[in-house]
């Protein structure tokens, strides 16, 4: 028995009805999806930290929830994972015609327009017609990922900013109105709509720049953990804590970790 053969069997045995694993046996698609998401962000988390141990385990976490979708899947008649397996192949193959076909990509570049222009094809036949260019991008995703391919399906029909300063320009009138909606009182859902608006084109200055906009807020999430870290750090050894300190004080041990990160003993 193969390992994959393996992992399927085991499954269909959690799921047994008689002699299943109660929980396991409760679950349905919906109730499995966080687990499937959360699965995937820690995938990445193992591949940012380097762990390959942990990016192993990761991966088999995750290619559980496959498997336990598919199970469910084949108990309602609906598909396996045989099935599951054999579409992504069929998928990838028509997808990928300069390696098992005779097209022709000079570079990665082409490849990419290629790949979007394939997609926009299975759209538009799955939809008979009837497609805009924003469908099939998943309303599950983190909101600033769903926001950056939002813009970039319709950059692809020119609506989009010619420049990143034309981008910076409409960042400083949208953080304006957050500015005038805080000094008239607004409700905050007016707030919300302008610190949205705010975020949405910050999405898109990163996007104009050829930055992903979720990679460059972890990393910005890393170094402030870092540095608060450090504050902390400092802070314990001298038997105090963030409480215990005024802010001037822990603007100080930040500026310190900064200095701290740039003679790279910051980790």
């Amino acid at each position: 028995m193969s390992s994959i053969d393996k992992l399927i069997a085991t499954m269909a045995a959690l799921r047994d009805p008689e002699t299943g694993c109660p929980w396991d046996r409760e679950q349905n698609f919906n109730s499995i999806v966080p687990y499937t998401i959360e699965e995937a962000y820690e995938v990445a988390d193992a591949v940012e930290e380097g762990d390959m141990a942990a990016f192993k385990e990761e991966l088999g976490d995750l290619l559980f929830q496959v498997v336990f979708h598919a199970q469910m899947a084949r108990e309602q008649g609906l598909f396996d994972f045989e099935a599951v397996a054999e579409d992504i192949a069929t998928k990838m193959i028509r997808r990928h015609p300069h390696v098992f076909g005779d097209a022709q990509v000079e570079n990665t570049d082409a490849q990419l327009e290629a790949w979007e222009a394939t997609k926009a094809e299975e759209r538009s036949a799955k939809a008979e017609g009837r497609a805009s260019v924003l469908d099939g991008i998943a309303r599950a995703l983190p909101a600033s990922t769903r926001a950056f391919k939002l813009q970039k399906r319709a950059a692809r029909v020119g609506f989009d900013w010619q420049s990143p300063y034309d981008v910076l320009k409409k960042m400083e009138e949208e953080i304006a109105e957050v500015v005038h909606e805080i000094e008239t009182g607004a409700e905050i859902d007016r707030i919300e709509d302008e610190v949205g608006d705010v975020l949405f084109a910050c999405v898109n200055l990163a996007r104009k720049l050829n930055i992903d906009p979720d990679q460059a807020l972890r990393r910005t999430n890393a170094k402030f953990e870092y540095r608060f870290r450090y504050i902390e750090r400092s802070l314990a050894a001298a038997g105090r804590s963030p409480t215990d300190a005024s802010l001037a004080e822990m603007e100080d041990l930040w500026s310190a970790a900064k200095a701290d990160e740039k003679t790279g003993r910051g980790n």
